[in-house]
């Protein structure tokens, strides 16, 4: 109600909007793995005013990565090999949830296994804290040891497996995000949701190289990556309108989001909440500016609610 008489006071439009149980003050989160737990960029804006911050996947043990180089600019996009470095679960637990909560920002904690096993895991150590984060990402694109290394993503039934091992350890909700590099992702779909996902994230980075013709060696150390950038917003968009038809679970879209036009272009196609990843690599504040823009556009177009664009496009 509050929100509400601000809003009118103020003649902003709402932004608010809802994926299954997750209710958020406007549909801009932060991908996982662009902006960490957004330490970096506090300097440049409060967080807390994102519709939630996606955390880096956090995996049971501390997890080196690719080796190096793992970064490189192509054209209108990036190629990264991170190899999803990070502290492991217990190193967010015990320090970074703590600085999150302090800066009011609303937690999407990003979790992965190398197995069934290991998700359920990292689960049961999240489960003490479930009522301090939003919801739980189940990133599916990493590989899957008992599989040979192929993602889970590639294997729908995997993909059920594993959502439904986490969803019933924890009575959160629970995000599926997976790759756009199978021709399986609607059927991996329906797998989340049999699962119990309540949405799903895509799309993940495309797989892609890039060469130096003067080392005649790889850009990269681990010689393939995922592109993202501008250079996949198309074909984001395309995923999110194919799979918005399917009308199977709530859509968060990203891939090359780099301002408020961006956003609306996915929302219109489907999407009810959009990722920024890149840009925050880019321009440090990118969220708030997106924000901004946002509710400028709306008041220009006396559009009371940005609700009102999601699987607006006209065919």
């Amino acid at each position: 109600m509050t929100d509400n008489m601000d809003r009118r006071a103020t003649g902003d439009p709402d932004l608010s909007v809802e994926i299954g149980r997750i209710k958020l003050p406007n549909p801009v989160i932060t991908c996982s793995g662009t902006f960490s737990h957004g330490e970096e960029h506090q300097p440049f804006y409060d967080i807390s005013v994102l519709g939630a911050v996606t955390t880096k996947s956090y995996s049971l043990k501390p997890k080196k990565g690719n080796p190096g180089p793992r970064i490189c600019e192509t054209a209108s996009g990036v190629l990264n090999s991170i190899g999803l470095q990070n502290d492991g679960i217990d190193i967010f637990l015990t320090s970074h949830l703590a600085w999150m909560q302090e800066k009011d920002a609303r937690v999407i904690l990003s979790i992965f296994g190398r197995d069934l096993e290991e998700f359920k895991k990292v689960a049961l150590k999240v489960l003490d804290i479930k009522s301090e984060i939003l919801a739980l990402e189940l990133n599916l694109s990493c590989p899957n040891i008992e599989q040979g290394g192929k993602a889970f993503c590639a294997m729908p039934e995997e993909v059920e497996k594993v959502v439904d091992g986490v969803a019933s350890l924890l009575d959160i909700p629970v995000i599926a995000k997976l790759s756009p590099n199978h021709d399986n992702i609607v059927q991996s779909v329906q797998s989340a949701k049999r699962g119990g996902a309540e949405a799903v994230s895509i799309i993940n980075t495309v797989i892609g190289m890039a060469v130096d013709i003067e080392t005649e060696r790889p850009m990269l150390g681990n010689i393939t990556g995922g592109l993202s950038g501008p250079a996949i917003k198309p074909i984001a968009l395309a995923k999110v309108f194919a799979l918005s038809q399917e009308n199977i679970l709530p859509i968060i879209g990203m891939g090359g989001v780099f301002d408020h036009i961006d956003v609306l272009e996915f929302m219109m196609v489907g999407a009810s909440v959009v990722g920024i990843g890149t840009a925050n690599l880019i321009d440090y504040d990118a969220g708030i500016k997106i924000i901004t823009g946002l509710k400028n556009y709306l008041k220009s177009k006396n559009i009371d609610s940005i609700k009102s664009f999601i699987g607006r496009l006209k065919i």
